[in-house]
């Protein structure tokens, strides 16, 4: 189970972290995402990091986003800077075993960028 929180409003240009607690699942092993849906569009990929703590990012947020995680809480973690208001969208964290393939997504928390 992923639980997500930490959205909310925020104006262009600020910052916002996002949390995500896991439970029940071999967080250690797993590697960690997050991704964002914005309304009429697909889901995304924004940040994602390794077991071994690798990230990588895509363009578009290359630079401003940061993710984290924290092995001994469970808690993966995306501080977004520099937010713009195309970064508006409900964003979701995901756990992926590569072992078998097996993945959780959490319920998801929106992020508004607006002023």
């Amino acid at each position: 189970q992923l639980q997500a929180s930490g959205g909310g409003l925020v104006q262009p240009g600020g910052s916002l972290r996002l949390s995500c607690a896991a439970s029940g699942i071999s967080f250690s092993i797993a590697t960690m995402g997050w991704y964002r849906q914005a309304p009429g569009k697909q889901r995304e990929l924004v940040a994602r990091i390794s077991r071994g703590g690798t990230t990588n990012y895509p363009d578009s947020v290359k630079g401003r986003f940061t993710i984290s995680r924290d092995n001994a809480k469970n808690t993966v973690y995306l501080q977004m800077n520099s937010l713009k208001p195309e970064d508006t969208a409900v964003y979701y964290c995901n756990a992926l075993l590569t072992s078998n393939w097996r993945e959780w997504w959490g319920q998801g928390t929106l992020v508004t960028v607006s002023s």
